[in-house]
C-alpha cells in the first residue's frame, strides 16, 4: 500500500468514525475489540507474544472507554455492565502478562454475545426510526455501551 493510499484509508476510517452515530459506535468498538481478541488468541497460539501484546493492550483501551461511557443514572444495567467490563480489563491483564490464551478466550466468550446484542439493538432502534420517521439522533433515548 502506498502512503497516499494508507493516509486515504486512514482519513475514511477518520470520518467514518467521527460521523458515526452513537449506537453506530459502540457496534464499531465492539466490532474492532472483538477483532483484536481475535487476533491476539491467534497469536498467542503462534507464541508471537509482541503481536499478541499489542492486540490485548488495544483491547484494554476500548474496554475502558467503554467503561468510561457508561451511564447509570440512565440506564439501570450499566452497573453490571461495569462489572463485566471491570472483570475482561483484568482478564486481559492477566492474558497479556502469563501468556494465558484461556483468559483471552474467555475474554472472547463473555463480549461476543454482548457484541450480538449491541448489534440487534442498533438495527432495531434504526428500524424504529425509519418506520417512524424520526430525525432525531439514533442515539437518543440513553443508548449507552
Amino acid at each position: 500500500m502506498t502512503i497516499h493510499a494508507a493516509r486515504a484509508r486512514q482519513q475514511y476510517t477518520r470520518d467514518a468514525i467521527l460521523s458515526a452515530s452513537p449506537a453506530r459506535f459502540l457496534t464499531m468498538l465492539y466490532d474492532r475489540l472483538l477483532l483484536d481478541l481475535h487476533r491476539a488468541s491467534a497469536a498467542q497460539d503462534a507464541a508471537q507474544w509482541q503481536a499478541a501484546s499489542d492486540n490485548l493492550l488495544h483491547a484494554q483501551d476500548i474496554v475502558a472507554e467503554l467503561t468510561s461511557t457508561l451511564k447509570p443514572g440512565t440506564w439501570n444495567g450499566a452497573e453490571g455492565l461495569r462489572g463485566i467490563y471491570d472483570y475482561v480489563r483484568t482478564a486481559l491483564i492477566n492474558a497479556n502478562i502469563h501468556r494465558d490464551v484461556a483468559r483471552t478466550r474467555e475474554a472472547i466468550a463473555l463480549l461476543e454475545p454482548l457484541r450480538q446484542s449491541w448489534h440487534a439493538a442498533a438495527a432495531s432502534l434504526q428500524e424504529e426510526q425509519s418506520s417512524s420517521g424520526s430525525l432525531s439522533s439514533p442515539g437518543a433515548g440513553g443508548f449507552v455501551g
